[in-house]
């Protein structure tokens, strides 16, 4: 039993030995783990600030683009609405009848539905110059009404002083920028579109080249305003002021100065 008791003694030195090794170790480990945690620490904070260094520097070279080559503004329109005018020189109009051309105004028939246009048509959005624009309320239906127009009607007269002209260089510049856009802010679009307007595989550019019909345009259109849209959410565009069928409208709020996390 003395022996046992011994041999039981010894090998709980062993074991005791050990254990301060292991804690030795440990004691080891938890001191790294701190150094390490310091260290992610000081990496997450230089980390962070290079990314307010590159979200600036996005900033800037997208206010020096759409200042210098994409210019987006709200153009007002100088035209007199007819019902303005026809108020004035009819006297015994009613108020019933004002309000009801008011309200008439204020709507817009948009791929077979009523739209209500809060701007009252009396704006529209250009790029790259007061005379490339479009309809605030995203009606485009001037182009293909164009386009079916010119294939009924031959002259020389269908091809100067069109609004579908306007139409698909605005369109081709707003395609141009926002794959300019997905470059700078690194983020992928969810649809392609083609700004170049040389023959390649998908087809000439989707807005300039060719006349094109109602569905290849508007499925063009859709794909852009969704890009669009794309580029505002991950900005942190407020979405009280995105509309999904105001092009230019999204783009101007996309690079306005006043969005504050523009590069992130």
């Amino acid at each position: 039993d003395t022996e046992g008791l011994l041999r039981i003694k010894e090998e709980n030195q062993k074991h005791y030995r050990r254990a301060q090794r292991h804690q030795e170790k440990k004691e080891k480990i938890q001191k790294h783990n701190r150094k390490l945690g310091d260290l992610v620490e000081k990496k997450t904070y230089e980390l962070k600030t290079q990314y307010e260094h590159l979200a600036n520097l996005r900033r800037s070279h997208i206010l020096e683009l759409t200042s210098v080559i994409f210019p987006i503004e709200e153009v007002k329109t100088s035209m007199r609405d007819p019902a303005d005018v026809s108020s004035e020189s009819d006297n015994a109009m009613t108020s019933s009848t004002v309000s009801k051309l008011a309200e008439a105004r204020r709507t817009t028939y948009l791929s077979g539905r009523w739209v209500c246009d809060d701007h009252n048509g009396d704006t529209s959005i250009s790029i790259t110059g007061p005379w490339i624009i479009l309809p605030n309320n995203g009606d485009y239906s001037a182009y293909y009404s164009w386009v079916e127009e010119k294939k009924t009607t031959q002259g020389p007269d269908m091809e100067h002083n069109n609004p579908a002209h306007t139409i698909s260089a605005a369109l081709c510049y707003a395609t141009q920028l926002v794959n300019t856009l997905s470059l700078i802010l690194d983020v992928n679009l969810p649809k392609k579109l083609c700004n170049r307007q040389v023959k390649t595989q998908q087809g000439h550019h989707e807005f300039c080249g060719e006349n094109l019909s109602r569905h290849r345009f508007t499925r063009a259109v859709k794909k852009l305003n969704a890009n669009i849209l794309h580029l505002c959410f991950s900005q942190h565009v407020n979405l009280d002021l995105l509309h999904p069928l105001h092009t230019l409208r999204n783009l101007m709020y996309l690079v306005s100065p006043d969005t504050e996390n523009l590069g992130r």
